[in-house]
Order: C-alpha cells, then sequence, then structure tokens
C-alpha cells in the first residue's frame, strides 16, 4: 500500500526515481532506445503526438518523457502496475465509445495546454489505437482540437523479428511480452520533429490540423497514410458479431462521415441491415438478395439501380458501396415530391387511399411482381390493417426502405426511354 502511495503521489522529488525504476524495468527486458531530434519545452510544444502507435511497449516512450500527462482509455488504469503508474501522470481518462467523454476530455485538455507550463506537456497517440506500423491511420482531432502547437514523435522499432505489434486480431499481450523478453535486443527509435506551429486555419480547423501533421510524419516515417480510424475497428467488430467478414467494416469511417454527414451510430445500424441483406455471410449483396430484400422480382429497373449502387462493377454491393448508394442514390429522391407522385400513380381516383387490386396492378406490370408477393407487401405497409394504405404509412414504410424510391424512378425513366423509342420507330415505319 506504501508503494502504491509513493507512486501514485504527484511528488516532483519523487518523479526521477520513478522514471529511474521504470527504465531500469524496461533495460532488463532488454530493451534499448535511441533518440534522434530535442524535445521541445512545455511552453514551446505543450501536445506531444505520438506515432505509429502499435504496442503497450510504447508506453518506454512516456517514461522517456518523464511520464508526462498522457490521454488513455479508461480502461488502462485497471492494468496492474502499469495502470499505477499512469495514474502517477496525472492522465486524462476517455471512454472512447462515449462522445461526451470526448468533448469533456478536449476541453480539458485545451485549458491545460494554454497554461503556459503550468501543467506537464500532454501526450497523446493521434491514431486512437494500434495498428501494425505499416501505415498512419487517420488522427483524431484531440491533440489538434486546442490549436496550440504540437510536437510530432515518431517511433521505430527496429528489430528484423517483429514482437512487439499487439493489434486486436493478432497475438495477445503475454505472447508478445514473452516472445520480446526471448530476445537479446530490443531496439526502439524515437525522433523528435520540429514543433508543428498551426497556421490560422489550421486552428480554426482540427481535422486539417491532423491531416497536415500526419502528412509530416508520415513522410518522415517513409510509409502511406489511411482515412481509416479507430471507429473502422468498432465496425468491424459489429461485422464480425454479425457473422460477416470482419474487413466488411473497413470502410474508412471519417472520411465517408466528413462527406456524407452520417454518424458512427446511423452506419451501426445499416451494418445491421446489410448483415440482413447478405444472407451467405460473406460480406456482399448479390442481385438476387437485394431483389429478396427488397420484395420484388429481378426486372430490368431493379437492374439499373443495383448497377448504380455497385460503384466497381464486380456484380456485388459491399458496405461501402451500400452506403453511398442509400445516400447519394435512394435518399436524395426519397422526398415528398417523388413519394406524393408514387402515391398519385397507385390510388386510382385520388381517393386519399391504396387499395390490395391497385397496388397488384401496378406492381404485377412494372416489376413482375406475382399476387402473393404483392399481398405480403400490402400488409407489411398497412400499418392500421384495415385493408387500405394512406399516405402516411406509405410515406413511413419508404423511409424505412429508400430504395423504393428510387426503383420507382428508374422504372419511370426507363418507361420514357421505351416510350421515345416506341415513338421514333412508329415514325420510320
Amino acid at each position: 500500500m506504501y508503494i502504491t502511495y509513493l507512486i501514485s503521489s504527484n511528488s516532483s522529488m519523487l518523479r526521477p526515481v520513478i522514471v529511474l525504476f521504470c527504465q531500469g524495468v524496461f533495460l532488463m527486458g532488454g530493451f534499448w532506445m535511441t533518440v534522434k531530434g530535442k524535445l521541445a519545452s512545455c511552453k514551446e510544444g505543450p501536445i506531444i503526438a505520438l506515432a505509429p502507435h502499435s504496442s503497450y511497449f510504447d508506453s518506454l516512450v512516456i517514461v522517456y518523457l518523464n511520464l508526462s500527462t498522457i490521454v488513455v482509455k479508461s480502461s488502462t488504469e485497471i492494468i496492474p502496475l502499469f495502470g499505477t503508474l499512469i495514474e502517477y501522470t496525472q492522465p486524462l481518462y476517455v471512454q472512447r465509445e462515449d462522445p461526451n467523454s470526448r468533448k469533456n476530455i478536449m476541453k480539458e485538455m485545451t485549458r491545460r495546454a494554454k497554461t503556459m507550463g503550468e501543467w506537464p506537456q500532454i501526450i497523446i497517440f493521434p491514431e486512437g489505437t494500434c495498428t501494425n506500423r505499416s501505415c498512419l491511420i487517420g488522427f483524431k482531432q484531440g491533440a489538434f482540437y486546442p490549436g496550440v502547437p504540437v510536437q510530432p514523435v515518431c517511433i521505430r522499432y527496429q528489430n528484423s523479428l517483429d514482437t512487439y505489434t499487439w493489434t486486436w486480431e493478432g497475438p495477445g499481450a503475454f505472447t508478445c511480452l514473452w516472445l520480446s523478453l526471448c530476445q537479446f535486443h530490443n531496439k526502439l527509435e524515437l525522433e523528435f520533429l520540429p514543433v508543428y506551429n498551426p497556421n490560422e486555419e489550421e486552428k480554426q480547423d482540427p481535422t486539417l490540423y491532423a491531416s497536415n501533421v500526419r502528412k509530416k510524419m508520415a513522410e518522415n516515417l517513409g510509409i502511406p497514410f489511411t482515412d481509416h480510424t479507430y471507429d473502422d475497428v468498432r465496425l468491424m467488430q459489429k461485422a464480425a458479431m454479425l457473422n460477416l467478414p470482419h474487413t466488411a467494416g473497413l470502410i474508412e469511417f471519417q472520411k465517408l462521415h466528413s462527406k456524407l454527414g452520417i454518424s458512427f451510430d446511423q452506419m451501426n445500424e445499416l451494418l445491421d441491415q446489410f448483415g440482413a441483406i447478405s444472407q451467405k455471410d460473406k460480406g456482399s449483396i448479390t442481385l438476387g438478395e437485394f431483389a429478396a430484400y427488397l420484395g420484388v422480382p429481378v426486372s430490368p429497373a431493379l437492374e439499373e439501380m443495383f448497377s448504380l449502387y455497385d460503384r466497381n462493377g464486380s456484380e456485388t454491393i459491399d458496405f461501402r458501396e451500400y452506403i453511398i448508394g442509400l445516400s447519394l442514390i435512394s435518399q436524395p429522391v426519397n422526398n415528398d415530391d417523388t413519394l406524393k407522385l408514387a402515391f398519385q400513380l397507385f390510388d386510382n381516383g385520388d381517393k386519399g387511399y391504396i387499395t390490395q387490386a391497385e397496388l397488384t396492378e401496378i406492381l404485377s406490370n412494372a416489376f413482375g411482381m406475382d399476387d402473393l408477393d404483392v399481398e405480403k407487401l400490402f400488409q407489411e405497409v398497412n400499418i392500421n390493417k384495415d385493408d387500405k394504405i394512406t399516405f402516411d404509412e406509405f410515406k413511413k414504410y419508404a423511409v424505412t426502405k429508400p430504395e423504393y424510391a428510387k426503383l420507382f424512378m428508374t422504372y419511370q425513366e426507363l418507361k420514357k426511354v421505351l416510350s421515345t423509342n416506341e415513338s421514333s420507330d412508329s415514325h420510320l415505319s
């Protein structure tokens, strides 16, 4: 208890002793670190951005940085010894799945970073998760939200045999530890890059600031960068739970979020929907599965619509294509004007409702649907079970399956083309 108290206290007198002890532990484990560049002062660079983050052995870097404040996930505090050492750094704990937690952490980081040296430097791994160091994934905004200078620091493990990488689908923590201890030397290089001072545009745009710093670090490391983030990992885990290939969730979430405005929770729901459509657990949707989901037979209109979703011409739709298709193809036409036009087409005589007979006549002629399929669809739409579909019921159902609006529009367009062609043929004859 006394040792724990000493370690978790914030006495500046004990800090050099604890740092020396931790360095000795790593040295006995065969770890040897070389350093390039120079660590900036707290006033020059109040935030230190470390990348790539690939292992819990990265904690050696934190020891070298005199156990400065670190931003870590909340579950880290329960790790034996490591958790106690982290507590000593006056850490900022973040719950990665909680947006409010992330916002509060960014506010606290801003407060500490702007005290001009009253608080220790803040250490953060901007990738937000461990990777295999083959590239830099998207940087989170946290380190760049305060708009203060950031010192980028590059980490390199130099042994030819990689026993350090600790990712969510790789060897476990104890396996990595055992294999690393079996090596005579574990070489780690730390390179301090010049402090990055943001311009006014970067101060106002944390995403731009993060992207530019990542680019500098990737150039120095000689590796590419991608727009994948920790949220892609979460979607990959969800895909595995749905018995889909985990790669189905690898969609570059941040890029789609910024361009399409879809939140993580919305994508999570769409992944559930995608998994229900993809019947063979292969991570993609065939034309037949798409038709079965909509309850219509394969028709020229459906084939045309399917080809719009299938961006790479693979004759299947993956999850990324499905999201883009819904956002750019189906949702834009799923508006009141289109729905009213479709409703009027079914509603013979402008009665204000659609009967099953009217629905059967149009759908059998347009898409070749048989009576049983039409009856099933009618019952799904007719929430009130009064043998007639009102516009409100029609609209509510269209919201759950926006593909119908685009399918209707595609059918109308093909119908016009056929009518034009027939008119031209009659003039020629």
